[in-house]
């Protein structure tokens, strides 16, 4: 059984920063692209970046672009989504998920775990 459990979210006064990470297991972490998308109050899912099985293609929405940075170590089954200069706008509920890029990210049927809240106030 595919799991992904995030964690790392908490609250944080704007332009400060968090690490979120996501453990993985019950796949081949390191066959797969993986992505993070989050959801903020009253909103519809949205992407956020995605990176391919050996972290040779990188991607990020432009609402972060310059602010986050993803990461895996395969050795670990891990993904990380480093996230500087915060913002307020950035509240919302982080999940990682099982998918090599946007498209994948945010179909209905793809994997993702239980979400770490951020929260960032001003």
């Amino acid at each position: 059984e595919v799991q992904l459990v995030e964690s790392g979210g908490g609250l944080v006064q704007s332009g400060g920063s968090l690490r979120l990470s996501c453990a993985a297991s019950g796949f081949a972490f390191s066959w797969y692209g993986m992505s993070w998308v989050r959801q903020a109050p009253g909103r519809g899912l949205e992407w956020v970046s995605s990176i391919s099985s050996g972290a040779g293609t990188i991607d990020y929405a432009d609402s972060v672009k310059g602010r986050a940075t993803i990461s895996r170590d395969n050795a670990k089954n891990t993904l990380y989504l480093q996230l500087n200069n915060l913002r307020t706008e950035d509240t919302a509920m982080y999940y990682c998920a099982k998918a090599g890029d946007r498209a994948e990210a945010l179909w209905t049927q793809t994997v993702r775990g239980q979400g770490t809240q951020v929260t960032v106030s001003s």
